[in-house]
């Protein structure tokens, strides 16, 4: 048998790689660079201010001086890296912009796009024709839900065959904190992930003012901030939003590493997921799914995709509804109890390493080495 081949996954140009640092991109290329079998992975990422993860092969793209916005000299430094060490396979992770540079830089290299987000919102992609650039030019588009690949495939009449793929964003469950069986789990309401407008931030206080009044020796705790990091700013919705919060009894806790964020979501009776908008995938609800807390989640984007039959679902920005949903599962422990059960057993469609060999498939079928 030869050498594994090797694959470099390219992160944004701002994502971080580290416990302290890594968003919903960084974690899901760490995970699928340790659950590779008969590949040789390695993260390509800029510089670092926070530790790196130790247990995946890490490289930062060096500083290279190019004209124009400051993604291309990014994408100048990986390439410089991949020139003196290429890789049968290059995964580049939601930048659609910088995955056609990097094919064109590098002619002959097999490049693969990877979409976390909407692509037709990205700027340079809103059209049909942009987009069908990219499976055009690349090996193929991978999107993380069925709703981001419609998304991708919108306007586009006759998309090359096997180049639009979908392939869901994991979880490591191995590595999760132990979920406290229903009758030990904390009587908390869980609001986990970005404290925005977009991620029904406001609904969540608004229905926890409602609930938690009729749910006696109950509390609701947001953990998140506008940003990934310790260092993320007090934005004006922020400021906004603490009073209500103060007045309605939920506690803003501030951001938390991600380990942090796992173990609350282990201990919680219940953690909403309240999202406005279209979620391209849904992670925090994927977590709270493998956390075994009741889900209360909407059905926008990707979301459904992830929770399928096993959360409550509420229409969006409808604090009634959220609020219904708190009490009545509050005062349902059989049907919590219920819903963590189903969590889990979800989830594990979503298990690193069952999600690393679907991908280990495609890629040899991009290199040759299997069928389509």
């Amino acid at each position: 048998m030869g050498p594994e081949p090797a694959v470099a996954l390219v992160l944004p140009p701002r994502e971080g790689f580290g416990p302290e640092s890594a968003g919903a991109i960084g974690l899901n290329c760490r995970r699928l660079a340790r659950a590779a079998r008969g590949f040789r992975v390695r993260v390509i990422g800029p510089p670092q201010s926070a530790p790196v993860f130790a247990d995946a092969a890490f490289q930062v793209a060096p500083a290279a001086f190019a004209l124009g916005p400051a993604w291309r000299r990014y994408v100048k430094g990986v390439a410089r890296l991949l020139r003196a060490d290429p890789p049968a396979l290059i995964e580049v992770h939601n930048r659609p912009d910088i995955a056609l540079d990097l094919a064109r830089r590098l002619p002959g290299a097999r490049v693969a796009l990877f979409l976390g987000n909407d692509p037709a919102a990205m700027r340079g992609f809103a059209t049909p024709s942009a987009r069908a650039l990219l499976l055009a030019r690349l090996v193929a588009v991978v999107s993380a839900s069925r709703w981001l690949r419609a998304r991708l495939l919108e306007g586009i009449a006759a998309p090359p065959p096997g180049r639009a793929l979908v392939l869901p964003n994991c979880l490591d469950l191995a590595a999760l904190p132990l979920p406290l069986a229903p009758g030990q789990r904390v009587a908390e309401i869980l609001f986990a992930g970005r404290v925005a407008a977009d991620k029904g931030a406001e609904e969540f206080v608004a229905a926890c003012a409602s609930a938690l009044p009729e749910l006696p020796g109950w509390r609701a705790r947001m953990v998140g901030a506008d940003r990934f990091g310790a260092a993320s700013p007090e934005t004006p919705f922020l400021r906004a939003l603490r009073p209500r919060a103060a007045a309605a009894g939920v506690e803003m806790a501030g951001y938390l590493p991600h380990a942090g964020v796992l173990a609350a979501m282990a201990r919680a009776a219940i953690v909403a997921v309240p999202s406005r908008w279209e979620e391209p995938f849904g992670l925090a609800a994927l977590e709270a799914l493998a956390g075994g807390a009741a889900l209360v989640s909407t059905a926008r984007g990707g979301l459904p995709e992830v929770t399928g039959a096993a959360a409550e679902i509420v229409p969006a920005a409808d604090p009634v509804a959220l609020a219904a949903a708190f009490t009545g599962l509050g005062r349902d422990p059989a049907r919590r109890a219920a819903l963590g059960v189903a969590g889990r057993l979800r989830a594990t469609l979503f298990d690193a390493p069952a999600v690393a060999a679907r991908l280990d498939r495609l890629r040899q079928t991009w290199l040759g080495t299997q069928a389509p």
